[in-house]
């Protein structure tokens, strides 16, 4: 899928908070914590300030000026994640009492000419978007297998002679079916559509000057749902999509249409700051050869 430049391409941003192994899980690492509010661990905060000084800032794949808005997921570990991005929030933008010290603000690398032909970085500009918690991007409701390993999942239900347990086909009994979490989160996507989208995808480059971008700091099953939603794929069927601890995934739109939503593979996130920085060059030495 080729992104064209002249055009607004707006996009939802998943970051994932957690894995279990990477949470401090109720007793061993692997459990399934869904409704369980636990925090990161101290390499799981770890990972996030790296994700944070390697994906956030100018001519980076987030940009926090480009935010419209944020939604978090109501457990700790989520809300923990977003303060350690470098998002540069503004104070009092976080709708909740801070679970430690903010990640400083990162600066990306957009880069200024200097008038002796150098460079020198940008400036570290913050998000003035709306942060919210929202219960719609919480984990899947693992019901009776809340704290349970997969292991030990899979021994129940052989002792209760039933077969290999598919989240993505059976759910969780007393939590959610594949169906619940498909309604939760078409709802979701079309209120990202809707409010965020519409009015900028496919404009010419630069005649929107609203932000348009969506972040979305959640957990593994449900960013894999979502992203699978997103492309109205039956999460019955299993998304088979991997996001790591940390990991941070795009999700677009092909041919600049509301239509065609897309799972962005990869893309050249440092273009425009090249392509800037080779231009600002060249006015200058136009100037000076005019001077």
């Amino acid at each position: 899928m080729v992104l064209e430049r002249l055009e607004n391409n707006p996009k939802p941003i998943p970051i994932k908070t957690d894995q279990h192994a990477d949470s401090q899980s109720i007793s061993t690492p692997g459990r399934h914590t869904g409704t369980s509010d636990i925090p990161l661990t101290p390499n799981g905060e770890k990972r996030i300030l790296a994700t944070g000084r390697a994906l956030v800032g100018e001519g980076r794949l987030i940009i926090p000026r480009n935010l419209a808005h944020i939604y978090v997921s109501p457990r700790k570990r989520a809300q923990r994640t977003l303060e350690l991005l470098g998002l540069g929030c503004k104070p009092g933008g976080i709708p909740w009492q801070a679970h430690g010290e903010l990640a400083a603000t990162n600066c990306g690398e957009k880069t200024t000419t200097t008038t002796t032909g150098g460079t020198e970085a940008g400036h570290a500009e913050g998000t003035e978007a709306v942060v919210e918690v929202a219960e719609a991007v919480r984990e899947w409701d693992y019901g009776e297998y809340e704290g349970v390993t997969s292991k030990e999942i899979g021994e129940r239900r052989r002792e209760a002679g039933e077969g290999q347990w598919d989240i993505w086909r059976d759910g969780c009994p007393g939590g959610e079916s594949p169906a619940q979490i498909t309604a939760r989160l078409d709802a979701l996507i079309a209120d990202i559509r809707s409010r965020f989208h519409s009015h900028a995808i496919g404009k010419p480059k630069g005649s929107v000057k609203k932000p348009y971008d969506v972040l979305v700091v959640a957990h593994g099953h449900i960013l894999r749902a979502f992203a699978g939603r997103w492309i109205a794929k039956n999460i019955a069927d299993n998304p088979s999509l991997i996001l790591d601890a940390g990991g941070v995934g795009t999700l677009s739109y092909e041919h600049h249409s509301l239509d065609e939503p897309a799972i962005v593979l990869g893309g050249a996130f440092m273009s425009d700051v090249v392509e800037s920085a080779k231009e600002e060059r060249e006015k200058d030495g136009e100037g000076r050869a005019r001077s």
